[in-house]
């Protein structure tokens, strides 16, 4: 839906489909795109684990996506297929559209690939440290090399500190990476005056823990959309007017989630 607003938005009679892809058969999936990439395909969006599973089948990949070891975006040209991260990008002009340029401190809930692209994100805004509150120190493991490229101050805390007062929530930039009823528990922890909440997840929306924020919330779809106005150019090779295409991919987004 939101990439169908953006191509109506952009005049194009493009058709962007959903394909259903398990790890172990993105190559062959690629592969019967044919062996010189037609013309047609422009490229593809990628979901975990694909994401990951894309890597070692790009000819190359842009900074963010080899740091991040996660591609969500591939293009094709020259009968080769290049991957590129926009989640990144997405997430820190996601923030700057909310007005969110710089914070000293910030907390990223989780240790995942979202995880990853939060702390590659908050190298460019965040002046200070950052803590990341995850269950096992392990689950941290592949943050510690995004965090040390873009020379940000990574902190590991244990998951069950995440909720105790002037804690995890009490920083000026709450990073919300987990799935589905992990922060369900940290709504009754919000703190009286938060700072801002950024939870990757859009369905259901809002969570319990976005409902129960009485600070500034941003949520998936934003950064589905800022991420997706990236691949939009990437696709499409040119250039858009990015307020124009988010604003169209917004309300396209909302009808779509208010009609689940």
């Amino acid at each position: 839906m939101l990439h169908a607003a953006a191509y109506d938005a952009l005049g194009l009679d493009w058709i962007y489909d959903a394909h259903e892809v398990a790890e172990d058969g993105l190559a062959a999936f690629l592969a019967r795109l044919g062996g010189d990439l037609p013309g047609d395909w422009c490229g593809l969006s990628l979901t975990m684990p694909l994401k990951r599973a894309a890597i070692p089948l790009c000819a190359d990949l842009d900074e963010v996506a080899t740091v991040t070891n996660a591609a969500n975006t591939l293009t094709f040209s020259g009968g080769a297929v290049h991957g590129a991260n926009t989640d990144v990008p997405g997430m820190v002009n996601a923030l700057a559209a909310a007005g969110v340029t710089e914070v000293g401190t910030a907390t990223v809930l989780g240790g995942g690939a979202t995880a990853a692209a939060a702390v590659a994100a908050l190298a460019q805004i965040c002046t200070g440290p950052a803590e990341v509150f995850v269950r096992t120190p392990e689950r941290a493991a592949e943050l510690r090399p995004v965090a040390e490229h873009y020379g940000l101050e990574l902190r590991v805390r244990a998951w069950g500190d995440a909720g105790r007062s002037g804690g995890a929530l009490a920083a000026p930039l709450v990073i919300a990476t987990t799935p589905k009823g992990t922060t369900d528990h940290l709504a009754a922890a919000v703190p009286a005056a938060p700072g801002v909440l950024f939870d990757v997840l859009y369905d259901p929306w809002p969570t319990p823990l976005a409902a129960a924020w009485t600070g500034a919330v941003l949520g998936g779809l934003d950064l589905l959309v800022h991420q997706a106005v990236l691949q939009v150019e990437l696709m499409t090779r040119q250039n858009v007017d990015r307020p124009a295409v988010v604003t169209a991919m917004l309300a396209a987004g909302l009808a779509e989630l208010g009609r689940r």
